[in-house]
């Protein structure tokens, strides 16, 4: 199987693991040794501003950015930030991980954000999701997931709760009209 970075995992309307139900995820990387992706639709109880304080960052009295969600990026590390933005180059540990994307694990980029100069579009996760090698693709032969190619406008400008249904939506199908069974030709 070819490599799912940069891809858009959709989760199918039967996969019933509550982290997962109804998620998309982006593909950080995919490789013979397994995958690293985020959630980008299940946000938490907490905004960007709300995460700054608790790291005691000092951050503008007001700014939009503050008001914006964390999401869970999925169930392991839950403790690590990781922000995935519009390319920009100016952060310590910043990878471009696409021509429209770019994930920066460093602390400066939030202390960026304090001081009101974050990227221009991006979304910060806490945790992230991971598939030891063959996992992912076993999954894919399940029917667990949908793919298809990463898009910015489903990431930084679809409301958070369209984000699962306009990603299948791209594949020309209604997610609700899937059924159960795996079928192969």
């Amino acid at each position: 199987m070819s490599s799912l970075q940069n891809h858009f995992l959709i989760a199918m309307p039967t996969l019933d693991d509550p982290f997962f139900q109804r998620s998309v995820t982006y593909i950080c990387e995919h490789n013979e040794d397994g995958a690293m992706g985020l959630v980008v639709n299940q946000p938490v109880d907490l905004t960007v501003g709300g995460l700054l304080k608790q790291l005691e960052i000092v951050v503008p009295d007001a700014s939009k950015t503050l008001d914006l969600p964390v999401y869970a990026g999925g169930p392991l590390a839950r403790d690590r930030g990781f922000v995935l933005h519009a390319p920009v180059d100016h952060w310590r540990s910043s990878l471009r991980l696409s021509d429209d994307f770019m994930i920066t694990t460093s602390k400066d980029i939030l202390e960026s954000m304090g001081q009101g100069t974050p990227p221009e579009k991006f979304i910060l996760t806490l945790g992230y999701a991971g598939w030891d090698a063959g996992q992912l693709e076993q999954e894919l032969a399940e029917n667990s997931w949908l793919t298809i190619p990463a898009d910015p406008d489903i990431l930084f400008n679809t409301p958070v709760r369209e984000r699962w249904q306009k990603a299948a939506a791209r594949l020309g199908i209604d997610v609700w009209q899937l059924g159960p069974d795996v079928g192969h030709a």
